[in-house]
Protein backbone atom coordinates (compact mmCIF):
# COMPACT_ATOMS: atom_id res chain seq x y z
CA UNK A 1 0.00 0.00 0.00
CA UNK A 2 1.72 3.33 -0.93
CA UNK A 3 2.36 5.73 1.80
CA UNK A 4 -0.05 8.71 2.38
CA UNK A 5 -2.83 5.90 0.67
CA UNK A 6 -6.12 5.64 3.44
CA UNK A 7 -6.75 2.43 4.85
CA UNK A 8 -9.91 0.88 3.47
CA UNK A 9 -10.08 -2.16 6.20
CA UNK A 10 -9.58 0.93 8.86
CA UNK A 11 -12.38 3.36 8.06
CA UNK A 12 -14.59 0.39 7.71
CA UNK A 13 -13.86 -0.26 11.49
CA UNK A 14 -13.79 3.51 12.12
CA UNK A 15 -17.24 3.39 10.62
CA UNK A 16 -18.82 0.66 12.49
CA UNK A 17 -17.02 2.15 15.72
CA UNK A 18 -19.04 5.43 15.44
CA UNK A 19 -22.50 3.18 14.89
CA UNK A 20 -21.53 1.48 17.84
CA UNK A 21 -21.22 5.22 19.88
CA UNK A 22 -25.01 5.43 20.81
CA UNK A 23 -25.21 1.43 21.86
CA UNK A 24 -22.38 2.06 24.47
CA UNK A 25 -23.56 5.45 25.82
CA UNK A 26 -26.67 3.98 26.23
CA UNK A 27 -25.83 0.51 27.51
CA UNK A 28 -22.42 1.02 29.29
CA UNK A 29 -22.59 4.49 30.80
CA UNK A 30 -24.85 6.49 33.85
CA UNK A 31 -26.97 7.44 30.48
CA UNK A 32 -29.81 4.93 31.85
CA UNK A 33 -30.36 5.70 35.31
CA UNK A 34 -29.86 9.38 35.18
CA UNK A 35 -32.69 9.64 32.16
CA UNK A 36 -35.08 6.93 33.51
CA UNK A 37 -34.72 8.96 36.78
CA UNK A 38 -35.47 12.23 34.61
CA UNK A 39 -38.51 10.81 32.72
CA UNK A 40 -40.31 9.72 35.96
CA UNK A 41 -39.80 12.60 37.21
CA UNK A 42 -41.81 14.58 34.61
CA UNK A 43 -44.76 11.93 34.88
CA UNK A 44 -44.51 12.65 38.54
CA UNK A 45 -44.94 16.26 38.10
CA UNK A 46 -47.74 15.58 35.94
CA UNK A 47 -46.21 18.09 33.19
CA UNK A 48 -45.99 15.09 30.14
CA UNK A 49 -44.23 17.20 27.40
CA UNK A 50 -42.52 19.92 29.53
CA UNK A 51 -38.98 19.53 29.63
CA UNK A 52 -39.63 18.59 26.50
CA UNK A 53 -37.44 15.33 25.74
CA UNK A 54 -34.44 16.37 23.62
CA UNK A 55 -34.09 18.53 26.97
CA UNK A 56 -34.18 15.60 29.66
CA UNK A 57 -32.10 13.77 27.21
CA UNK A 58 -29.63 16.51 26.93
CA UNK A 59 -28.84 16.89 30.44
CA UNK A 60 -28.54 13.01 30.67
CA UNK A 61 -26.17 13.18 28.44
CA UNK A 62 -23.90 15.87 30.05
CA UNK A 63 -24.22 14.29 33.58
CA UNK A 64 -23.19 11.07 32.01
CA UNK A 65 -20.20 13.14 30.32
CA UNK A 66 -19.03 14.28 33.24
CA UNK A 67 -19.53 10.62 35.56
CA UNK A 68 -17.68 9.12 32.88
CA UNK A 69 -15.13 11.79 32.32
CA UNK A 70 -12.59 9.73 34.44
CA UNK A 71 -13.22 7.02 32.16
CA UNK A 72 -12.94 8.27 29.05
CA UNK A 73 -9.51 9.69 29.85
CA UNK A 74 -8.60 5.95 30.81
CA UNK A 75 -10.20 4.32 27.65
CA UNK A 76 -8.51 7.59 25.24
CA UNK A 77 -4.93 6.63 26.65
CA UNK A 78 -4.85 2.99 25.94
CA UNK A 79 -6.16 3.88 22.61
CA UNK A 80 -3.52 6.61 21.97
CA UNK A 81 -0.22 4.91 23.46
CA UNK A 82 2.33 5.33 21.14
CA UNK A 83 3.57 2.94 18.57
CA UNK A 84 -0.08 1.37 17.95
CA UNK A 85 -0.64 0.48 14.95
CA UNK A 86 -4.02 0.47 13.15
CA UNK A 87 -3.96 -1.56 10.24
CA UNK A 88 -5.44 -5.31 10.90
CA UNK A 89 -8.34 -6.03 12.71
CA UNK A 90 -5.80 -7.49 15.17
CA UNK A 91 -4.40 -3.95 16.03
CA UNK A 92 -8.12 -2.99 17.08
CA UNK A 93 -9.06 -5.95 18.79
CA UNK A 94 -6.03 -5.63 20.72
CA UNK A 95 -6.84 -1.55 21.31
CA UNK A 96 -11.03 -2.68 22.07
CA UNK A 97 -9.66 -5.11 24.95
CA UNK A 98 -7.05 -2.78 26.53
CA UNK A 99 -9.73 0.12 26.35
CA UNK A 100 -12.78 -2.03 27.75
CA UNK A 101 -10.84 -3.00 31.18
CA UNK A 102 -11.68 0.76 32.51
CA UNK A 103 -15.03 0.51 31.02
CA UNK A 104 -15.53 -2.78 32.60
CA UNK A 105 -14.53 -1.61 36.30
CA UNK A 106 -16.51 1.50 35.95
CA UNK A 107 -20.02 -1.37 35.64
CA UNK A 108 -18.23 -4.02 38.66
CA UNK A 109 -18.81 -1.07 40.81
CA UNK A 110 -22.38 -0.60 40.36
CA UNK A 111 -23.47 -3.90 39.26
CA UNK A 112 -25.33 -6.35 41.24
CA UNK A 113 -23.56 -10.18 41.90
CA UNK A 114 -26.86 -11.86 41.93
CA UNK A 115 -27.83 -10.18 37.92
CA UNK A 116 -23.86 -11.46 37.08
CA UNK A 117 -24.56 -15.00 39.08
CA UNK A 118 -27.96 -14.84 36.94
CA UNK A 119 -26.67 -14.35 33.58
CA UNK A 120 -23.40 -16.65 34.36
CA UNK A 121 -25.80 -19.36 34.89
CA UNK A 122 -28.50 -18.79 32.85
CA UNK A 123 -25.97 -19.66 29.78
CA UNK A 124 -25.78 -23.32 30.04
CA UNK A 125 -29.80 -23.53 29.60
CA UNK A 126 -29.82 -20.82 27.32
CA UNK A 127 -27.14 -21.70 24.65
CA UNK A 128 -27.27 -25.27 25.69
CA UNK A 129 -24.45 -27.72 26.36
CA UNK A 130 -24.37 -28.27 22.93
CA UNK A 131 -22.82 -24.74 22.21
CA UNK A 132 -19.61 -25.14 23.57
CA UNK A 133 -19.21 -21.89 25.17
CA UNK A 134 -18.32 -21.02 28.66
CA UNK A 135 -18.43 -17.73 30.66
CA UNK A 136 -17.07 -16.34 33.78
CA UNK A 137 -18.94 -13.60 35.79
CA UNK A 138 -16.22 -11.03 34.70
CA UNK A 139 -16.69 -11.42 30.76
CA UNK A 140 -18.33 -8.15 29.14
CA UNK A 141 -21.09 -10.34 27.43
CA UNK A 142 -22.61 -10.74 31.38
CA UNK A 143 -21.23 -7.71 32.89
CA UNK A 144 -23.22 -5.65 30.56
CA UNK A 145 -26.70 -6.75 30.67
CA UNK A 146 -26.05 -7.05 34.39
CA UNK A 147 -25.14 -3.52 34.41
CA UNK A 148 -28.05 -2.74 32.55
CA UNK A 149 -30.27 -4.22 34.51
CA UNK A 150 -28.71 -3.25 38.05
CA UNK A 151 -29.25 0.81 36.65
CA UNK A 152 -32.48 -0.07 35.92
CA UNK A 153 -33.25 -1.24 39.57
CA UNK A 154 -32.50 1.81 40.99
CA UNK A 155 -33.32 3.98 38.24
CA UNK A 156 -36.85 2.99 39.61
CA UNK A 157 -36.28 3.55 43.16
CA UNK A 158 -35.43 6.84 42.94
CA UNK A 159 -38.75 7.11 40.90
CA UNK A 160 -40.62 5.70 43.65
CA UNK A 161 -39.14 8.10 46.23
CA UNK A 162 -40.07 11.14 43.64
CA UNK A 163 -43.69 9.85 43.34
CA UNK A 164 -44.22 9.37 47.10
CA UNK A 165 -44.25 13.09 47.62
CA UNK A 166 -46.52 14.49 44.50
CA UNK A 167 -48.56 11.69 45.19
CA UNK A 168 -49.12 12.79 48.67
CA UNK A 169 -50.43 16.19 46.52
CA UNK A 170 -52.52 14.84 44.62
CA UNK A 171 -54.13 13.00 47.39
CA UNK A 172 -54.49 16.27 49.09
CA UNK A 173 -56.07 18.04 46.10
CA UNK A 174 -58.59 15.75 45.28
CA UNK A 175 -59.68 15.37 49.34
CA UNK A 176 -60.07 18.87 49.26
CA UNK A 177 -61.86 19.21 46.52
CA UNK A 178 -64.55 16.88 47.25
CA UNK A 179 -64.91 18.31 50.59
CA UNK A 180 -65.98 21.43 48.84
CA UNK A 181 -68.11 19.98 46.16
CA UNK A 182 -65.67 20.51 43.37
CA UNK A 183 -66.18 17.15 41.77
CA UNK A 184 -66.31 18.85 38.62
CA UNK A 185 -62.92 20.22 38.61
CA UNK A 186 -59.83 18.13 37.42
CA UNK A 187 -57.53 17.33 40.29
CA UNK A 188 -54.69 17.47 37.93
CA UNK A 189 -55.47 21.33 37.27
CA UNK A 190 -54.95 22.37 40.82
CA UNK A 191 -52.59 19.62 42.15
CA UNK A 192 -49.75 20.35 38.92
CA UNK A 193 -48.98 23.88 40.26
CA UNK A 194 -48.66 22.92 43.66
CA UNK A 195 -46.03 20.43 42.55
CA UNK A 196 -44.27 22.47 40.78
CA UNK A 197 -44.20 25.42 43.41
CA UNK A 198 -42.87 22.51 45.91
CA UNK A 199 -40.35 21.22 44.05
CA UNK A 200 -39.23 24.49 43.26
CA UNK A 201 -38.99 25.37 46.77
CA UNK A 202 -37.08 22.65 47.69
CA UNK A 203 -34.74 23.18 45.12
CA UNK A 204 -35.84 20.21 43.46
CA UNK A 205 -33.70 20.06 40.84
CA UNK A 206 -30.60 20.77 42.09
CA UNK A 207 -31.24 18.48 44.91
CA UNK A 208 -31.58 15.87 42.12
CA UNK A 209 -28.45 16.40 39.76
CA UNK A 210 -26.55 16.09 42.81
CA UNK A 211 -28.13 13.08 44.24
CA UNK A 212 -26.88 11.64 40.59
CA UNK A 213 -24.33 12.86 40.19
CA UNK A 214 -23.35 11.93 43.37
CA UNK A 215 -24.55 8.45 43.05
CA UNK A 216 -21.53 7.61 41.06
CA UNK A 217 -18.76 8.92 43.95
CA UNK A 218 -16.28 6.40 44.52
Amino acid sequence: MAEGQPNLLAILIVIAALGMVTFVAVTMTSFIKISVVLFLLRNALGVQQTPPNLVLYGIALLLSGYVMAPVAAKVYEEAAQPGQSYRTISDFSDVALRAGVPAKAFMLRFTSPGERAFFTAATARVWGPDSGLSVTPDDMIVVVPSFVLSELRRAFEAGFLLYLPFIAVDLVTTAVLMAMGMSAVSPTTISVPFKLFLFVAIEGWTRLMHGLVLGYAS
